[in-house]
């Protein structure tokens, strides 16, 4: 399997050759940020390891895109937006709702949770489960619901 790097690099070239500077500097941006932490670390990166710049990544985008709204910047939101667009080509696919809910059931009852001071022991088993594929505050919430 080729790593995230590789793909992202062909992927660049492939903007370049349709003349498609959008996609092609939103691309660079990805590949940047995962080279950074390669670097940063001095190493290759691990599959979990890229899918954790990959999250940083989407969250930046989908704040940046909030912020640039709320100042009434609605041009610069859709960049934003466009980025994280073609950031969630490199996610996994993001769980369905009733596998969530399965996936926290399932830890509620293994942990033995019957309470909101169980949250943290629930959230440490759930997290490593859906990696990528949720939002962490929204399975947050979801397993705050539960235990409530």
């Amino acid at each position: 399997m080729t790593s995230l790097i590789t793909r992202l690099e062909e992927e660049v070239k492939e903007a370049m050759r349709a003349r498609d500077a959008e996609r092609r500097d939103a691309l660079r941006l990805i590949l940047s940020s995962l080279k950074s932490a390669e670097k940063e670390l001095q190493r290759p990166l691990g599959e979990s390891e890229e899918l954790q710049v990959l999250q940083r990544e989407r969250k930046k985008r989908v704040e940046a895109a909030d912020a640039f709204r709320e100042g009434g910047r609605e041009e610069q939101a859709e960049a934003e937006e466009f980025e994280l667009d073609v950031l969630e080509e490199f996610m996994p696919e993001p769980l369905v709702e009733d596998e969530l809910e399965r996936i926290v059931d399932d830890a509620i009852a293994e942990c033995g949770a019957t309470s909101l001071r169980d949250l943290g022991r629930v959230m440490a088993d759930v997290m490593p489960q859906i990696a990528g594929r949720a939002d962490g505050s929204a399975v947050s919430q979801l397993v705050r619901e539960k235990l409530a």
